[in-house]
């Protein structure tokens, strides 16, 4: 079935109530894979609840998060072909580690980019302190509909790409990823079976279940938040990527960091680019 203009565009997201435990603040960290080192008192300052606890400032992607709406049937997506194409985050004030929020998410822009090739499906959150109608925070996503192009919707606006410089990175920073965290990270809200059934990782054309995308962003925030902010969360406001290609569970993502903020990364076994076009606004 192909995609109906019309209907897409104007889904119906619905808006979500949550209330953030300290609980979830430290799942949120743990399948991101902090404290893997159990020794680093900075990433125990996420995961223990007898320190100061902090929230990553990436949790903004999954606070109030509308789930898989995209494969309910009526949105007219194929939902096996769709992969998470960009994100960026904005933080407007410090995440919450505990409390009631509410997440608006709408569709913002649906690009056709013709017969045979992708669409592109814009997405735009806003994370909301429900006790006072605060702003905390504004996501944005792109997602990649595979092969679903071709039903005569606009070909732009199109997403600014943000370039990486041509020279060597300044710093890089590796983090391991662990053979189930896709398994654990799903917990936040996004079970999409694409992460856990082999079938299903088989029948979008993977090998096996891959990692979320909004992990992999998540441990890239870890990188730039430990190399250029001495994981000081205030100071990362601004974050976006593209993903390049999938990160397999049980893979080291290499981040390649440029000191103007600007970085990508890569699955070191594989030596395959799975995020480019990054860019993080640290505050000094």
């Amino acid at each position: 079935m192909p995609i109906d203009y019309e209907t897409l565009r104007n889904f119906p997201i619905p808006e979500i109530r949550q209330h953030l435990s300290a609980r979830d603040t430290i799942l949120y960290a743990l399948s991101i894979g902090l404290a893997q080192n159990p020794l680093d008192p900075r990433q125990l300052d996420f995961v223990d609840h007898h320190r100061a606890l902090k929230a990553m400032p990436s949790m903004a992607v999954v606070l109030a998060h509308p789930g898989f709406w995209l494969a309910n049937p009526k949105t007219t997506v194929d939902a096996v072909k769709l992969v998470h194409g960009e994100q960026g985050l904005i933080i407007h004030r410090p995440l919450p580690i505990a409390g009631d929020i509410i997440g608006r998410t709408r569709i913002s822009g649906l690009i056709d980019k013709g017969a045979g090739a992708a669409a592109l499906l814009y997405t735009e959150k806003e994370v909301i302190e429900a006790a006072t109608g605060a702003l905390i925070a504004t996501t944005r996503s792109t997602t990649f509909l595979r092969g679903q192009g071709g039903f005569g919707g606009p070909a732009g606006p199109l997403k600014e790409v943000h370039l990486v410089p041509s020279g060597p990175p300044e710093i890089t920073h590796d983090l391991s990823t662990r053979p189930e965290q896709a398994l654990y990270y799903r917990l936040n809200g996004d079970d999409n079976p694409i992460h856990s059934d082999p079938a299903v990782a088989a029948r979008a054309g993977f090998p096996r279940p891959i990692l979320h995308g909004l992990c992999t962003l998540g441990i890239v925030c870890h990188a730039l938040l430990a190399t250029l902010a001495d994981y000081d969360t205030a100071r990362l406001t601004a974050l976006d990527l593209r993903f390049s290609a999938p990160v397999f569970p049980g893979e080291t993502i290499r981040t390649e960091i440029w000191r103007t903020g600007a970085f990508q990364a890569r699955a070191l076994e594989r030596n395959v680019l799975v995020v480019t076009n990054g860019r993080a606004v640290i505050a000094s």
